[in-house]
Order: structure tokens, then C-alpha cells, then sequence
């Protein structure tokens, strides 16, 4: 115990004080990095539900994709047990299946006897909706594609890089031979892993960026100089957010600054002086902006724009460069992965242009919001019972209308029992009227003898 005491520090055994104040003190600075920045950002409550209810469907999806490699249609739950680490959950197979009556059902084999899962004929029905929307967007996809490669340096991209994010351009699973060999001569396999660009400036709207869109449209319908839109981007702060002192200023300046735009095909310098590092900051800004404004969603995982620094010759800290404009982009830590939206392309958690793709997977989405809710089959001949019936406002009790109702079987029988009391009454009553007859003729008979 004495040894602890004396292993403590002198300013922790003395607090500062004006009899100690000749010692030095030292003031440790808070750290200031991207995890701090990642902890102590403004959250937003949609965007972070959004995303959790985003892992739950690709659980989800996965699980559907390991059963459609089963033989049969179904597959029993203790063999979908072990598939627990495999798609990640915490919970039992068992329970996580119940929970979504709408996607997964449940039955017991006739033959077996055991417990085994399906997927449902609605999820069915909308994953073969997606594969039609994904093949009628054909065209846009192979245009995103397009643009990605305009956008890298040597104009080539590996084909395990568009792999990553395919369902984010809204490709096929097999866009090698569907999409890459169909589409010949815009697309060229330099060898198995790398595509290339055949035909680079023929079509000219190609090399106009998202955001140039919008610019043009400040310019005309706001009527803001030149000046101000020429380099700037939408900037829309999460609620909540603290501005501090002199952010607006930095934030203006920012604005105006000029860089290299995505599509230029110029040599990229780094210039250590003149604003040279915050222009090569800003082009990367501009390259992440182009690639989110490109996905069906606008949302990316984080750690997917990771394999596109080399092609996009983007020499930064992805995730730190996101940190620093939480006006355009959003990361979400919900879950285990990190998700980076757009933030100017959603409202209320729900996309602003939605597209086709978009719209299928939403209906994915809300069938899984669903839950355990309207997963019975409504009674319909209880429906109509009760329609029949019809409550008397000033009696206070129900009045037949017509139709069945709970009971009426006895009704026949009871008439029956009463037409027989009837009977037993009238004939008992004629005995008796008899009788009386026999007995007063016997006692006139008496009497007169």
C-alpha cells in the first residue's frame, strides 16, 4: 500500500494551488484524430436506422443466396444453423427466422418430421422483379461504368474493384460476361483482372460530373455569381451541428477554391505551397462526390473506396477526408460496417430521385419492416359473420341482419322439442277431458240406483 502511494504523481497527491504554483504543470492536449472526429460527430438518427435496417436485409439476402445453392427449394433449419457464422448473426438461426414471416416459412417436412425453412412466394416474386429492373437499366449501368473508368488516371479499373460495388452500380452478379463481353466496343479486358476504355472523349456529356448540374442550376434559378458556384458543392449540415468560430469564413473560402475536376485529363501535381494540398484535397472530395452521385442508392461502404485511391490517384485518408465535410458526406457506424451517404440526394431516409432498381429494393425493405405483423391470413367467413350483424344504438344489442351465425344449429332442434311438448300437452288434455266424462256418467249412474 505504501509502495502505491508513493508511485503516484506529485500534482495528482498536491492539486494545484497558489502555495504550490511554482511547479509546472502540464496541460495535455485532447487528441484530435479520425476515430475522435468518427466518435464525437453529430449522428443522424434516419441515416443510422437506415443503415441497420440495410444489414438486416443483406442478412437476409444472404441466407436467400445460400439456400437457391441447395438442391430443393427448402432446407432445414438445423442444417441453416450453421450457416450462423457465416452470415454473421448473434441470435439463434431459429429465432432470426421467426422474426420475419413475410420473407421465411417455417413448416415441418411431412415425411422427416423436422423443421424446415422456404423462402416466401412475395420475396420471390421480388427479387425476379429486381433481376427485371437490373436488366432493363442496362444501359445506365454500363454509362456509370463508363464514367468510373473516364474518372481513373490510366483509364483502366480491375474488374475485382467493380465486383466490390456491383450492386451499388446496379450490375449483374455476372457483369464479366453479361455486360463486359456484350457491350465489346466500349470495353476492353486488357487480361482477366483489369478492364479498359476503348472509346474515351466520343460522347461529351460523359465528362460533365454530377455536381456541375447543380451549379448550372444555382446559377440560373438563383441568380448567384459565377464566382460562388464555379467550385462549389451542396452543403447541408446535419441538425444539431455546433458551428464554431470562423467555420462559416473557412467554409466560404473552401468554396471558391479552385481544383482539378474529375474529368480533366491533366497531370495531378501535389503542390506543397499556394493552396496546393487543400486543392488536391478537394479534387479527391469532387472524385468520392462523382462516385456516390453514381450509385443507385448514394451509399457506398467505406472501406470499398479504399480500392479506387490508386486508380483515382486519390493520396488521402478516405475515411479522415469524409470526417472533415459532414455537409456532404455522412458515415454511419451502425452495425460492422461503415457506410458513407450522400447527403444532399436523401430526405427523411428515403432517396430524392429514386430510380427503378431503387424503388424494387425498397419494397425489399419495407416486407422486412414488416416483422411478425399481418403474418396471418385474415378469416374471412368471420369477416362476413360479422358483418351481418349489426348493433342497435339505442337497445345496446346486436340485431341479426341475416346470414349465419354461432349457434343456429341448435335452433331446428328446439323447435322440435317444443312442436313435441305440443303434442304431449293437446293429448294429455284430451285423457284428461275423457276421464272426467267416464267419471260423471259412473255417478249419474249411482244415483239413480
Amino acid at each position: 500500500m505504501r509502495a502505491l502511494q508513493m508511485k503516484t504523481p506529485i500534482s495528482q497527491a498536491f492539486p494545484f494551488g497558489p502555495f504550490n504554483s511554482a511547479i509546472q504543470r502540464r496541460w495535455k492536449k485532447p487528441a484530435d484524430t479520425a476515430q475522435t472526429r468518427l466518435e464525437n460527430r453529430t449522428r443522424d438518427s434516419q441515416l443510422d436506422k437506415l443503415t441497420a435496417n440495410l444489414q438486416r436485409l443483406a442478412t437476409v439476402l444472404q441466407l436467400q443466396h445460400l439456400i437457391s445453392k441447395r438442391r430443393g427449394p427448402y432446407v432445414s433449419v438445423q442444417i441453416m444453423s450453421r450457416w450462423k457464422n457465416v452470415v454473421g448473426l448473434n441470435t439463434g438461426m431459429g429465432e432470426f427466422l421467426r422474426k420475419y414471416p413475410h420473407i421465411f416459412e417455417i413448416f415441418t417436412h411431412p415425411l422427416k418430421r423436422n423443421q424446415c425453412c422456404r423462402v416466401s412466394r412475395r420475396m420471390l416474386d421480388l427479387m425476379l422483379e429486381e433481376e427485371a429492373a437490373v436488366k432493363e437499366c442496362e444501359l445506365d449501368a454500363v454509362r456509370r461504368v463508363k464514367k468510373l473508368l473516364m474518372m481513373s488516371v490510366s483509364g483502366t479499373l480491375r474488374v475485382h474493384t467493380l465486383w466490390l460495388i456491383r450492386r451499388e452500380l446496379g450490375l449483374p452478379e455476372n457483369f464479366r460476361d453479361s455486360v463486359l463481353a456484350k457491350y465489346c466496343d466500349d470495353f476492353k479486358l486488357v487480361d482477366l483482372e483489369t478492364v479498359e476504355l476503348v472509346r474515351r472523349d466520343e460522347d461529351e456529356d460523359l465528362g460533365v460530373a454530377q455536381v456541375e448540374i447543380w451549379r448550372e442550376r444555382e446559377y440560373t434559378e438563383k441568380w448567384l455569381s459565377e464566382f460562388e458556384t464555379k467550385y462549389a458543392f451542396p452543403i447541408n449540415l446535419p441538425t444539431g451541428f455546433k458551428i464554431e468560430c470562423g467555420f462559416r469564413e473557412k467554409l466560404k473560402n473552401w468554396q471558391r477554391l479552385q481544383y482539378l475536376k474529375p474529368y480533366e485529363r491533366k497531370d495531378v501535381v501535389w503542390v506543397r505551397n499556394c493552396g496546393g494540398i487543400q486543392r488536391f484535397e478537394k479534387r479527391a472530395v469532387a472524385i468520392l462526390h462523382e462516385l456516390l452521385s453514381l450509385t443507385t442508392e448514394k451509399m457506398v461502404v467505406v472501406e470499398r473506396l479504399s480500392h479506387f485511391r490508386k486508380d483515382f490517384c486519390m493520396k488521402v485518408n478516405v475515411r479522415e477526408l469524409l470526417l472533415k465535410h459532414p455537409g456532404i458526406f455522412y458515415i454511419s457506424t451502425r452495425g460492422d460496417t461503415q457506410m458513407v451517404f450522400l447527403r444532399e440526394a436523401s430526405r427523411k431516409g428515403c432517396l430524392i430521385e429514386p430510380n427503378p432498381v431503387y424503388v424494387v429494393r425498397r419494397k425489399m425493405l419495407d416486407l422486412l419492416l414488416l416483422g411478425q405483423r399481418h403474418s396471418r391470413e385474415p378469416n374471412i367467413e368471420s369477416k362476413e359473420e360479422s358483418d351481418n350483424v349489426v348493433v342497435d344504438e339505442d337497445v345496446g344489442v346486436d340485431v341479426d341482419v341475416g346470414g349465419p351465425r354461432d349457434g343456429d344449429w341448435v335452433i331446428p332442434i328446439l323447435d322440435n322439442f317444443d312442436d313435441n311438448l305440443y303434442e304431449i300437452s293437446d293429448s294429455s288434455v284430451q285423457e284428461l277431458s275423457d276421464y272426467s266424462e267416464n267419471k260423471n256418467s259412473r255417478t249419474e249412474y249411482k244415483l239413480q240406483f
